[in-house]
């Protein structure tokens, strides 16, 4: 019993020297997984890391690379191109929803939901299965200090919705204007 105590007494103190690590945001969550290397290639193209990094209480549904490689490699190729630099955003957008939405606020849900991207277009989150549109969640709540990451096997796409690059004026939220500037 005396040693429980010990033990417990050592990782107090080590608890209160050890130095704080700062919480990590999506960008710096993402830019350390290799799995979301294509992820981060496309965010930096579109210019969106600043905006990503700093954007308070958001949901990130990460395609994988090989979600990526689901796509044809001359779309891919295509939308990395500089002058496909609002598409890209637009699309990387449509992964982004304006609230943090943990595994378990889903699962509370009574059915599926559809959320409004940042892109404008709605997105479609549901329970049984995991899915967001026709991706699968594969792995929940990834928290970083701005948000939280659901991987998803699969790049969606929005579903007879044209977006210009530009967030939907109805979401009236503190961030579209950072999301917009880029």
């Amino acid at each position: 019993m005396r040693n429980i105590f010990v033990f417990a007494g050592i990782a107090a103190a080590a608890a209160l020297f050890a130095p704080s690590a700062q919480a990590a945001d999506v960008v710096e969550i993402a830019m350390s997984d290799p799995q979301f290397s294509t992820l981060v290639k496309a965010v930096k193209a579109a210019g969106l890391v600043d905006a990503l990094k700093t954007t308070q209480n958001i949901t990130v549904f990460a395609p994988t690379n090989k979600a990526f490689a689901k796509l044809p490699k001359a779309t891919l190729a295509m939308l990395l191109k500089p002058e496909n630099k609002a598409k890209l955003a637009s699309l990387l957008k449509y992964h982004v929803v304006a609230k943090k939405v943990m595994a378990a606020d889903v699962v509370a849900m009574s059915g599926p939901a559809d959320v409004p991207s940042l892109a404008g277009p709605t997105i479609r989150v549901g329970v049984n299965p995991p899915m967001v549109n026709n991706a699968k969640i594969i792995k929940t709540d990834i928290a970083a200090d701005n948000g939280v990451i659901h991987v998803i096997d699969t790049v969606i796409m929005p579903s007879g919705n044209k977006t210009n690059g530009k967030m939907a004026p109805k979401m009236g939220n503190k961030m579209a204007p950072k999301m917009d500037k880029m």
